[in-house]
């Protein structure tokens, strides 16, 4: 037996749209990490980007568990003296609902420039309507 190696350029740009409404977050976000890495692929590569474009639609519809929809909090430092800012989940949610998908989908994904690279191949939106007809995307459904 030979072992295969894929190389990106054998990989097609397809795209998917992913509709997201009353699904939990954390679980969504590891599913669609999985998908960008290529981890459904039979012939996934660690090395390789086999990451399909990923544009998920109705991300102001998620939903989460428990008391974290009050309780959780995002933190980033400035980079100045005191500066550590936080927000609560609720305020960050009503503000841009999108950005709580990606926080999510980027923590999943590895820290290094393959990381980087499939990140930019996510495309998230709150409502249903997504620029992207143009590019024929296939709808799949997660769990």
């Amino acid at each position: 037996m030979k072992t295969v190696i894929a190389k990106a350029e054998e990989f097609a740009n397809t795209w998917y749209v992913v509709d997201v409404t009353g699904k939990t977050l954390g679980r969504v976000a590891s599913q669609i990490a999985a998908h960008l890495r290529g981890k459904n692929s039979p012939i996934f590569t660690p090395h390789v980007l086999m990451a399909p474009h990923m544009v998920i639609i109705n991300a102001d519809k998620i939903k989460v568990t428990g008391k974290k929809f009050t309780d959780k909090t995002y933190e980033h430092f400035t980079g100045y003296p005191s500066g550590l800012k936080s927000e609560r989940f609720e305020n960050l949610f009503a503000r841009f609902p999108a950005r709580i998908l990606e926080k999510a989908v980027k923590g999943m994904l590895p820290k290094n420039a393959l990381g980087r690279m499939a990140f930019r191949k996510l495309k998230v939106y709150a409502g249903s309507d997504h620029p992207h007809f143009a590019q024929q995307p296939q709808f799949i459904t997660l769990q």
